[in-house]
């Protein structure tokens, strides 16, 4: 366990003015006065509609493809086709950049999956293009219905991720033993801006407006697959509209509007609909874990075994890693998990929001609390009992882990101790009140990433690296940073960001993003600062004949070291005298996520305490009141920070209870595929949520402390809901989401 300690206040630290305060979005006002652009916005001279014509087949070969009719409307000025639509290369696996579906679109004659693109109509106006495209006509031979199966075929064999000890042995002769199988379903990612791309081509270069969560990627993958070096290559993101993974890397359709560009010399625009987003943008996959729990009467785990099957499409295998957690989760000494891919004519399927660790969690967290029953022991109490002192799975200490503040700290604000444990013994004026927990945790990891600083006379500063903001706050906390190191105010503070010309930025995936830019931001205002005190030392009769050595940078002045700030210079003056219009830095942080020998194991880590009222008589289950208290280092805007704990758990409460994708089994479409039908939270849904954060930085992953929170307050979420779903009704659902229907043979009433 670390030593380190937490500041006074929970949800700041008094010592910094600005780094651990609330502090509004900087980019809030251009949102809602619809100032800021997303990539759809973008319009230009001469601007062509791309609208691609899907398969509507899971599986079969295109005989042929009828374009006459289509090519005769008006407007129409192409329909592109595996004929026309020209050279595609492919990124190979052992590349770094990445990319979910490796297949480069139209590039043979197969269909692989439903919603797969089989052509694309170009014409003056989106009407135009989309009235043109229902008139493609595709003829298929050897089609067939999609294969669902989830048990695997003799080719597709597990693999072990983990393991330690005998966990076989160990489970044979534990005392208390659980053995169950959870599933989860298929998830579409439904953010409101839909996926778009807006193509240009000036007879050398592309300029590429995208909804991207990784624009250095973005550029790297549309590089090598349209043949071009990166550097005739720019992607913007300005704003975007969400993405939960969905778009961290390139799909088909940003493919086929460059190339349509660079064939056609016109700009183009590719928006794709909320019906293809269910097909051709990933999704978070189902998945089948068997979980088996052996422990003492002592409630100490002796075994514990994860055994997880995922649907992946034929051609790709991307991983839902619901063994994330698992290894470091708990203490015990016998361990193994293993995984399989069950490869079905299904889309690709990519990251969403907590990707591997969420629908793992809800499995493993599940169990637990069926074993804390059998047990007849309390879920909180188990979980301290197992409480490791080191990560067991990798044999090092941890970065920082403070579970067990999360599970007490959760307990007392929720008011844990007043819970009877008896199924339907709690009630609220009739209504039958559950309560359920769970423990959480994520990666708190870095990826690689550079910034500059410029420090300018005016009395600004200018901040900026090719990372992008998803809706998380990345400018604000940006700006923050900034301010904090310069020592001017938030509204000096320039971001620049969605720019792929500016210095390689970090993705925003896996919570990464600010943890990431905070040492190269860091080095850079650092560097910037030493840049200004050499112009001071050189050029400023203040500090004449004074070494830079001798000269200090506090709160935006120079000083001498052996005097206070207020007694020194504006570094606007002092630019000002040296006649410099501004001095640079630049950082550059070496990320550790691909470290194969970590010294420490880093994570954040939570708990989530659930409500929910189940009324039998109209068979109304509700969410009524969620804690979460979250352990993720320092926090840089506890405002936003706790606006994406709330965003999470929300999700989480849709995964527990209505999210689920539907398919057709006779040809793969997705009946759901809308925003009517595929049910989500809404506010009415909403329940009271109270984010507790505790604060102790995690120095050993950046000198600031922080770990990124975008993902851990949905992992686990899920198993926190049906435990207390249990509690209520005396029904354990184990196959997500839950139903109704699945409560209505409840005794309890």
């Amino acid at each position: 366990m670390s030593t380190d300690t937490p500041s006074s206040d929970k949800t700041a630290t008094t010592s910094l003015p600005v780094i651990g305060r609330s502090a509004t979005r900087i980019d809030g006002p251009l949102k809602v006065s619809g100032v800021a652009r997303y990539s759809s916005d973008f319009h230009f001279p001469g601007m062509l509609y791309a609208v691609p014509v899907c398969a509507r087949i899971a599986s079969g070969t295109i005989q042929s493809i009828d374009t006459a009719a289509a090519a005769a409307m008006p407007g129409v000025q192409k329909i592109y086709t595996r004929e026309n639509i020209g050279t595609f290369y492919r990124v190979p696996k052992s590349s770094k950049a990445q990319i979910d579906e490796r297949r480069p679109p139209l590039e043979d004659d197969e269909v692989r999956y439903y919603g797969q693109y089989v052509a694309m109509v170009v014409a003056d106006t989106f009407e135009q293009a989309t009235a043109a495209a229902d008139k493609v006509v595709a003829t298929y031979a050897g089609t067939k219905a999609p294969d669902v199966r989830m048990k695997l075929s003799p080719d597709e064999k597990p693999e072990t991720d983990t393991e330690r000890g005998d966990p076989d042995k160990a489970f044979s002769k534990a005392a208390v033993t659980v053995d169950h199988v959870y599933t989860t379903p298929p998830e579409t990612h439904n953010p409101i801006e839909l996926h778009a791309s807006v193509a240009l081509w000036d007879g050398e270069r592309f300029t590429l407006y995208e909804t991207s969560q990784a624009i250095m990627n973005h550029r790297a993958v549309m590089a090598k697959m349209l043949g071009v070096p990166q550097e005739n290559l720019r992607v913007i993101t300005e704003y975007l509209g969400s993405g939960f993974g969905g778009k961290l890397w390139p799909w088909p359709h940003a493919l086929l509007a460059a190339a349509a560009a660079r064939d056609l010399h016109r700009p183009i625009k590719l928006v794709v609909t909320r019906q293809m987003m269910f097909h051709n943008v990933g999704h978070r996959t189902n998945t089948q874990q068997r979980v088996r729990l052996g422990a003492g009467k002592d409630g100490k785990l002796v075994s514990l075994q994860q055994d997880f099957i995922q649907h992946s499409s034929r051609l790709d295998d991307t991983k839902e890693d619901c063994g994330e957690a698992t290894g470091f989760l708990y203490s015990t000494p016998n361990l193994r998990v293993t995984s399989a891919f069950a490869r079905r004519d299904i889309a690709p399927n990519t990251s969403m929001r907590g990707p591997g660790a969420v629908p793992g969690l809800y499995a493993v967290e599940s169990a637990m609390d069926e074993l804390a029953i059998a047990l007849k022991m309390d879920p909180v109490e188990l979980r301290l009992i197992n409480e490791p002192e080191i990560d067991e799975s990798k044999n090092i200490p941890f970065s920082s882990r403070h579970l067990k503040e999360c599970l007490t700290t959760g307990a007392e604000t929720f008011g844990w101790s007043k819970r009877n444990p008896a199924v339907g013994s709690m009630r609220d004026k009739g209504v039958i009140l559950g309560w359920g927990m769970a423990a959480c945790s994520w990666i708190a990891s870095r990826a690689d990433a550079t910034a500059s600083v410029m420090i300018n006379a005016d009395g600004s500063v200018r901040v900026a690296s090719g990372t992008q903001d998803i809706g998380t706050g990345t400018y604000t906390m940006l700006a923050q940073m900034v301010s904090e190191l310069i020592g001017v105010d938030m509204d000096k503070v320039k971001v620049v960001i969605g720019d792929s010309s500016l210095p390689a930025g970090p993705f925003s995936g896996g919570s990464m993003a600010t943890a990431s830019l905070i040492p190269a931001v860091a080095e850079a205002s650092r560097e910037a600062i030493e840049q200004l005190l050499k112009s001071a030392s050189e050029s400023d009769a203040a500090f004449a004949k004074i070494d830079a050595d001798e000269l200090a940078f506090t709160d935006g002045r120079v000083h001498r070291k052996n005097e206070s700030a207020d007694r020194g210079r504006r570094f606007e003056d002092v630019l000002a005298a040296a006649r410099l219009g501004h001095v640079e830095g630049s950082g550059k942080a070496k990320g550790t996520m691909n470290d194969k020998h970590p010294k420490y194991s880093s994570h954040s880590y939570g708990a989530h305490f659930v409500e929910v009222s189940w009324e039998p008589a109209i068979a109304q289950l509700r969410v009524r009141r969620v804690v979460s208290v979250i352990d993720a280092g320092k926090i840089i805007n506890p405002m936003t920070g706790r606006n994406q704990i709330e965003g999470a758990v929300t999700m989480g409460i849709g995964m527990a209870l209505f999210e689920e994708t539907r398919y057709d089994a006779r040809n793969g479409m997705a009946i759901n595929s809308n925003l009517a039908d595929y049910v989500m939270v809404t506010h009415a849904d909403a329940p009271d949520i109270d984010v507790v954060f505790l604060d102790y930085p995690d120095t050993k992953l950046n000198e600031m402390g922080a770990r990124g929170i975008g993902e851990i307050g949905i992992a686990g979420l899920a198993a926190a809901v049906t435990a207390a779903v249990h509690h209520a009704t005396g029904i354990r659902v184990r196959d997500l989401p839950v139903h109704v229907e699945d409560l209505l043979v409840s005794k309890v009433a």
